[in-house]
């Protein structure tokens, strides 16, 4: 029974640090996620983006994740690799900076961080303050889940069974690291399995030389996992990925072999063995910025290495797909529904295709690109004509009624679609064409609160053709949420406009129509993206 309560309690444990987290992350992403494309992308220098990645790490508490977005951006052409690359080997600073803040003694935090982020998110109505209310609590429940870590294994200190396993890690560096990156690599977060060792290196339940052993091989993990979730991403994307794998698995490889001719317990006289621990993490990390001025030159043999896929151009443009719709499943309900399903998720690409140009921060189209989006406009009318003839073929008779629904609803959002692309091209595209030739600028202001209604507007756009696959719910709720998010925050961006026309502003008055044209473009825009949350909601009865 005490084995199982042992290893009950390490479980439990476990995941409450995962959940807190992730619960952090998610908290930041949902209130500030718009702003991270911007703050990324707009890097033009090797320091800016390192410090950017620590900025980020810092906040979203995970390296991981900066490199997923990073990826993502690279994936679309917005990122060249080199400052990719300097802004991941920043944010792997900025993860081991975050160990070193949750690792101090910050206990007598927990209890107001639960008190004040409860109250937040509990009473705020504006959905960022939630979020900020989320995040304090996912801190508190961090701290939360450490204590208890430290009170699950602290009884077995003394068993015989622990001590027989540091012996032999003691004597097995190489086992030692690769339980460290099977760990990071199954937890999916190198920040909870390094604060994992350090809480056992705290209660001299592990020695500092096998923490830093485990630390270092949670390290290469943590990398590991990058690389995994970048799997089905384009090849710019899974090179940034496997850039850092290099970097971080080479070095903790030979760290790990110099480890062996050091005695490390001297440092025990200068600081406890955990902050020894945590200091070797932030030294390990601030070693991979050596890397750095040669960030760039890695692009050649990892272009070699990690080739273009021959799918990687046609799965951006969706809209060179041919036409899901199958004409000889007609009589199949299920197989039919999945055509029509298919369909829409194209046209989503379509429209995907017209909106983001527009709202880049640069915008300087040929002739040919206008051409193109154009003919992709007409190619999303007849999309949407195909599918309405189709839905009219389709066997409904031998369908549930709740399957009929959901194929109405997906006809009503495909509708939604078309009507989207028509306010690309009817509303947005001029505006953007008149910034491009000079012939409107927005004052620094107008052009900023712009910039970020594009940012969420296009993170809006991204969550609701997620939903077209996966009906989450949660997901969902988000989206229904933010949609009375964009209108207010577009009624102040408005508010905000009109005081600068009184207050004599020249630029705002001259570019007013195009400001507020722009604004009421977009509320109409995202209106017709996000509707699909509706139907999804009712359906599971939210």
């Amino acid at each position: 029974m005490i084995i199982l309560y042992f290893l009950t309690s390490l479980f439990g444990a476990t995941m409450l640090l995962l959940y807190a987290v992730r619960m952090v992350q998610t908290g930041i992403e949902r209130a500030y996620g718009p702003s991270f494309k911007r703050l990324i992308t707009r890097n033009q220098s090797a320091l800016r983006a390192m410090l950017t990645g620590v900025v980020l790490a810092i906040v979203l508490q995970s390296a991981t994740a900066v490199t997923l977005l990073t990826a993502g951006f690279s994936s679309s052409g917005l990122l060249p690799f080199g400052i990719g690359l300097v802004l991941i080997l920043g944010a792997d600073l900025g993860s081991a900076i975050v160990v070193q803040v949750l690792s101090l003694n910050i206990d007598w935090l927990v209890p107001l961080l639960i008190g004040v982020g409860g109250w937040i998110f509990l009473k705020a109505e504006l959905r960022k303050n939630k979020q900020l209310g989320r995040i304090m609590l996912g801190v508190a429940f961090i701290l939360l889940a450490l204590r208890f870590l430290r009170e699950t294994v602290e009884p077995i200190r003394d068993s015989n069974f622990l001590p027989a396993m540091v012996v032999y890690l003691e004597n097995d560096a190489v086992t030692a690291f690769l339980i460290g990156a099977v760990l990071a690599l199954v937890m999916h977060s190198s920040v909870a399995t390094v604060l994992m060792c350090v809480v056992l290196v705290a209660i001299d339940a592990l020695p500092l030389a096998v923490g830093i052993t485990l630390v270092l091989g949670a390290n290469l993990g943590g990398a590991l996992v990058a690389v995994w979730l970048t799997r089905s991403m384009k090849a710019s994307a899974r090179r940034l990925a496997a850039a850092n794998l290099a970097a971080r698995g080479v070095t903790a490889i030979l760290c790990t072999i110099a480890l062996q001719f050091f005695d490390v317990s001297v440092a025990s006289g200068w600081v406890s063995d955990a902050q020894a621990l945590v200091l070797a993490h932030l030294g390990f990390n601030t070693l991979l910025l050596l890397f750095v001025p040669f960030a760039s030159r890695l692009e050649t043999p990892l272009t070699q290495l990690i080739a273009e896929d021959a799918s990687d151009d046609t799965q951006i443009d969706g809209a060179q797909a041919a036409s899901a719709l199958d004409m000889s499943v007609l009589d199949s309900p299920r197989l039919s529904m999945a055509c029509l399903r298919r369909e829409v998720h194209r046209m989503s690409y379509i429209v995907e295709n017209l909106a983001r140009p527009v709202t880049n921060k640069v915008f300087d189209p040929s002739p040919a690109d206008l051409a193109h989006m154009k003919a992709q406009r007409r190619n999303l009318a007849s999309a949407l004509s195909r599918l309405r003839e189709y839905f009219a073929q389709m066997n409904t008779q031998e369908m549930q009624k709740k399957d009929v629904k959901i194929v109405s609803e997906l006809v009503d959002y495909a509708s939604n679609l078309d009507a989207a692309g028509d306010i690309v091209l009817r509303r947005m595209l001029p505006v953007a064409l008149a910034r491009s030739q000079k012939e409107v600028r927005f004052s620094e202001a107008g052009w900023s609160e712009l910039l970020q209604a594009y940012e969420r507007m296009n993170a809006n756009m991204t969550l609701a053709f997620d939903l077209l696959i996966s009906e989450d719910v949660e997901g969902a709720r988000q989206l229904f949420l933010e949609k009375d998010d964009f209108v207010k925050s577009q009624s102040r961006s408005k508010k905000r406009h009109f005081a600068r026309v009184r207050n004599g502003d020249e630029t705002s008055l001259a570019s007013s129509n195009q400001h507020l044209e722009t604004l009421a473009a977009l509320r109409d825009f995202n209106r017709m993206i996000v509707s699909l949350a509706d139907p999804i909601l009712l359906r599971n009865g939210q």
